[in-house]
Formats: C-alpha cells, sequence, structure tokens
C-alpha cells in the first residue's frame, strides 16, 4: 500500500488562501480550492485561511457551507485554522471549536508583529509567528490543548483534529507546521484506507 496522503482542501472564499497552497504544494500536497459545499467531497484534510472573519462568515452562509464544515470537522479529518480561520470556528460563530476569540486584541495593521515561538511539536528551534490583526484565545475548554503561547497567551492550540492559531504561519518559509499538519492527513487517510479494506 503507497502511504499517501489525501488532498487537502484551503476555503478559497476571501482572504489568503493562495499562501498556504505555495506552502502545501511543496510538501506533495494536492491542494483543492473550496468555494461550495460540493467541493469539500473526497477532501482529507481542509485548511481555513485568514482573511477578514465577517466576510468570510457571509460567504459561508451565501453557500450554504456552515453544515457542511461542521460535518467535515466532526468527521475526525484534520482542520488548521490561522488567524480569521480560528475566529470562524470560535464559540460566536460555527462553533467548532471550545473557545473564545477577541478579534484584532493586538492591535490594527500597523500593530503589526514577529515573534518567535517555541511550538509544541515543531522541534527545538523556535518558530517565527506572523501576527497580522491577530484575535487573542480568551476562553478555551477543558479539551483545548496549548500549543504555542506569546506573553503567556495562547496563540496556538489543538482541540482533537482542530488546529486554531492566532497567527499566519503560511507567511513563512518554514512549512514544519504545515509538514506536521500533512503527516497527520497521512495517518487519517492510511487509517480510513485500512478501515475501508476490512469492511
Amino acid at each position: 500500500m503507497s502511504r499517501r496522503a489525501g488532498p487537502v482542501g484551503v476555503l478559497a472564499l476571501q482572504g489568503g488562501f493562495e499562501a498556504h497552497e505555495r506552502l502545501l504544494r511543496p510538501l506533495g500536497a494536492e491542494v483543492r480550492q473550496v468555494r461550495m459545499p460540493s467541493d469539500l467531497d473526497g477532501l482529507a484534510a481542509l485548511v481555513l485561511p485568514g482573511g477578514e472573519s465577517t466576510t468570510m462568515m457571509l460567504g459561508i452562509e451565501r453557500e450554504g457551507l456552515a453544515a457542511p464544515l461542521a460535518e467535515f470537522a466532526a468527521s475526525g479529518r484534520p482542520v488548521l485554522a490561522t488567524c480569521a480561520g480560528a475566529i470562524i470556528l470560535d464559540d460566536e460563530h460555527l462553533g467548532l471549536i471550545d473557545l473564545h476569540c477577541e478579534r484584532n486584541a493586538y492591535g490594527g495593521q500597523i500593530h503589526s508583529f514577529e515573534a518567535d515561538l517555541k511550538f509544541d511539536g515543531a522541534g527545538d528551534d523556535p518558530f517565527r509567528g506572523v501576527f497580522i490583526r491577530a484575535p487573542r484565545f480568551t476562553r478555551l475548554g477543558d479539551d483545548v490543548v496549548v500549543l504555542a503561547e506569546h506573553d503567556s497567551a495562547p496563540v496556538a492550540v489543538r482541540e482533537r483534529n482542530i488546529f486554531a492559531m492566532s497567527f499566519h504561519p503560511e507567511l513563512t518559509a518554514d512549512d514544519r507546521i504545515h509538514r506536521r499538519f500533512i503527516e497527520m492527513n497521512l495517518v487519517n487517510n492510511v487509517t480510513d484506507i485500512d478501515r475501508k479494506k476490512a469492511a
């Protein structure tokens, strides 16, 4: 059996989806843009990019994507959400991860900054986080695990199969987070293949 990751979808209604695509393709991922519910068919993993969360939610409502996105997340397939992508998953929006986001908590565009982060699972070298109108995770549920902090505040978390980050890992040349995401996709996809074969 060939160990090959399944196709990765990137929500492409608005925002920085192309930056994620540029990091994923060199890792061997087959990347598909997601704009309507049928685009989720056959995907093994999904990325929700940064952008403008209100505009993204309007697009999700317009295209009838809320329920299909919830079904996708509930299936156990890996989901990576960055910045605005994390906001649309929180308890005030789609409710797919047990946390609350405060929008633009670090300031507006002129207050953008970068910081070295110790990221759990990404090795000993710090990961350079890019924060642009970043949200703050102000409440975390009991099952949410913190993967990275900045100034003692969580900036990267995981709940089950969902990763949420307040910064933009796609805006650096460092592919460690996306590589880990692909590896999670690979394990999930191989397990699913084995399950189908056993049936």
